[in-house]
């Protein structure tokens, strides 16, 4: 006897889980209480503008250019280009004057330096523990507030040309951020 599966032709859709939403009052107040500048950057970047840890700590100082609002992040070999609001581009402001202030010697490349990168002779980046441990202090998590922020722009727009525009994520992201920002609009209907 030879057993046939009845649900052999039946497909369905893949389960989409929304990202944990960072909540409200987490979200509320999270400058006021970062104390250095390299933090709120670093915050601003994340939860504003949907930048990967990776990328905050590779930002280039070049790659800054506050008189035309722009921020070019390096993917590899593609360039995608954030355009700041005037909020970011005040807390990037206030950064690059309290480096100064502290390291005016400073020749280190990157646009985040620590107190221990910043004269170091080989000028390597800020490391990813000193990242982690700002966003501990904060009770929250960069991922956490990238994600938030995409699905954010996800639930607003449903566009997922929009996202890959404003966020420079892959075609496939976009669309998992649709999906689960709108179950009801991407849902397969059954054969």
């Amino acid at each position: 006897m030879i057993f046939r599966n009845p649900t052999r032709g039946v497909v369905v859709g893949g389960v989409q889980t929304l990202p944990p939403a960072v909540p409200s009052d987490v979200l509320a107040g999270l400058l006021d209480r970062s104390n250095s500048g390299a933090g709120r950057l670093a915050l601003a970047l994340v939860a504003v503008h949907a930048l990967t840890p990776h990328e905050v700590r590779h930002l280039l100082t070049a790659d800054l250019d506050l008189s035309k609002g722009h921020l070019v992040v390096r993917r590899g070999l593609r360039r995608h280009t954030i355009h700041l609001e005037e909020f970011t581009q005040t807390i990037a402001m206030e950064w690059l004057t309290e480096r100064h202030r502290r390291w005016p010697g400073c020749t280190n490349p990157y646009l985040l330096v620590s107190q221990h990168s910043a004269m170091h002779s080989e000028q390597p980046p800020v490391t990813s523990t000193m990242l982690k441990r700002t966003f501990r202090e904060l009770d929250a998590s960069m991922s956490q507030l990238r994600q938030d922020r995409i699905l954010h722009e996800a639930r607003k727009c449903a566009d997922p040309l929009r996202l890959m525009r404003l966020f420079g994520i892959s075609d496939t992201t976009a669309m998992r951020y649709i999906s689960a920002a709108h179950p009801e609009k991407t849902a397969k209907p059954p054969r």
